[in-house]
């Protein structure tokens, strides 16, 4: 009995050193594995948050119609393409991470890495919030995820205190990675908590800006602050972005989509834009359109390239497309696995947010130097781009054509106006997001109204009005009968009680 009791003690001990890295969560789920760690709930919920949420080519190319890069060149009009939806309804689904998240930091005590798992945990629920609030308006957010503390109906925080919270969030996620050690489970910076920190500052520049027509004084500052302070993005290497690898199970998703691309054309803002600076982009976007290259175009020839007009009838898209009249996506999506990541938050977006404060007077420097440098930093991220090693129609980026691109067209406006100058870093800012299946310049092309999105009101698909631009997603449906109290006041408080894609919200008016 005694060697049994010893026996038993041993085990005993093995078990409880083992649970100081590996935690038992309980779950009734049988595909979820019952022991969890902390570095496997951060991948979960990142590859959730961060992937694309439908990873087929089909649904992939409707992703990337929103911000006008490219266009569907079939009979069946998409209405993505013509400012509406196939479910016009915005998602407080990321905030089902939340629990998840609060494991993590649970699972996490006593970990080196315990304060950096805390500010990704504080991090993603600011993504989520930030993304939720720019989609619908007034929504959940101090109160969010809290089912386990019974509240399951969260009232809608205001929109101005939304954007407040997520900038105290912000600073608390940032705070924690500075104290905190690298760690495991992070398939975004690979554990880097020193990456983790210059995001959270660099995405409280784009938060503070996005709310730029209702900026405070104070904001003003803490956005000066931060950029003072320097502990920002430096580069390429510090891109917040998810990269496709060759294990079928992460593929790029427009990956073998030929019978796809054969129906996807470049925008003609997109392709024109290109033309204009002399961009070699555009041999990375697009193919040559055929008819050009049937008349004598050389496919290195930036007169062999033309965009399909996004809002013109999808019955004369496809039309034109039949005739090869038009520059289909490049052939290099579709025959590369990895592919190109998905870009979500760049040193060359953060370079542009910094340049269009300066022309603003937020901040006092050269916004010159920044629009410049964050162009160069997307040349030469394509240029060093595994996935364009080839396909780029013999005009791939070099360093001295980098060096050469601001001798025409893309020459920083210096003697014009202000407003041009700010075109120029909002049309390289919208560039940065091409075929990124995220459409995440939308909101900043409703806070600038630049570039100037094409609408026909005889093809707009917008039930209420077809000559304005949608701003924003209805609620979730699911609210009405789940949190039907806030949801109707939510919609009161802002939209005169009716719950319209066309309704303007706070940060916009």
């Amino acid at each position: 009995m005694k060697n049994i009791k010893y026996l038993f003690i041993a085990v005993f001990a093995l078990i409880m050193v083992y649970s100081c890295t590996k935690f038992t969560a309980l779950n009734t789920d049988p595909n979820v594995p019952t022991t969890v760690s902390p570095d496997m709930l951060a991948t979960q919920v990142l590859k959730g948050t961060f992937r694309f949420w439908n990873p087929n080519p089909t649904d992939f190319s409707t992703g990337n119609l929103w911000c006008k890069h490219t266009a569907i060149l079939q009979t069946n009009p998409n209405p993505y393409q013509y400012y509406y939806s196939y479910w016009p309804y915005g998602d407080f689904g990321g905030y089902k991470n939340l629990s998840d998240l609060k494991r993590m930091v649970e699972f996490a005590a006593g970990n080196p890495a315990e304060s950096s798992y805390k500010g990704l945990a504080i991090f993603l629920k600011a993504w989520y919030g930030f993304q939720n609030t720019l989609d619908m308006g007034d929504v959940p957010y101090s109160k969010a995820g809290m089912a386990e503390d019974g509240i399951t109906q969260p009232t809608y925080d205001k929109q101005t205190d939304v954007f407040a919270e997520i900038l105290t969030d912000l600073t608390q996620a940032e705070a924690d990675f500075a104290s905190g050690t690298n760690f495991e489970g992070d398939i975004m910076y690979n554990g880097d908590a020193t990456k983790w920190r210059k995001l959270c500052n660099t995405f409280q520049l784009k938060v503070i800006q996005t709310i730029s027509k209702k900026v405070t004084a104070d904001q003003k500052a803490r956005f000066a602050a931060i950029v003072s302070a320097n502990n920002l993005m430096a580069d390429n290497t510090d891109n917040f972005q998810l990269t496709y690898t060759d294990n079928p199970n992460a593929w790029h998703p427009f990956y073998n989509g030929e019978g796809t691309r054969i129906y996807v054309g470049v925008s003609k803002m997109v392709v024109d834009a290109l033309r204009n600076f002399n961009d070699r982009r555009l041999f990375y976007f697009a193919e040559p359109a055929q008819y050009l290259i049937d008349g004598g175009k050389l496919e290195s020839d930036f007169a062999a390239y033309e965009g399909a007009p996004t809002e013109l009838s999808a019955d004369q898209l496809a039309l034109n497309n039949q005739a090869g009249k038009y520059s289909l996506v490049n052939k290099r999506y579709v025959t590369v696995s990895a592919g190109d990541p998905m870009i979500k938050l760049s040193y060359a977006e953060q370079c542009f947010i910094i340049a269009e404060a300066i022309e603003e007077g937020w901040i006092s420097g050269n916004a010159q130097t920044y629009y410049e440098s964050g162009v160069k930093d997307i040349l030469n991220y394509y240029m060093n781009l595994p996935s364009a090693a080839s396909g780029v129609h013999g005009m791939a980026i070099t360093q001295s054509y980098i060096d050469s691109y601001f001798a025409g067209g893309a020459a920083y406006a210096t003697a014009g106006t202000k407003i041009q100058r700010e075109q120029q870093i909002w049309t390289q800012r919208w560039l940065i997001d091409f075929f990124q299946g995220n459409g995440l310049n939308y909101p900043q092309f409703l806070r600038t109204g630049y570039p100037n999105f094409p609408l026909d009101p005889n093809t707009s698909m917008d039930p209420d009005d077809k000559s304005v631009y949608p701003q924003r997603w209805k609620y979730p449906t699911e609210e009405q009968v789940t949190n039907p109290v806030n949801y109707k006041k939510a919609i009161d408080d802002q939209y005169g009680g009716y719950d319209g894609i066309n309704k303007v919200p706070w940060y916009l008016q």
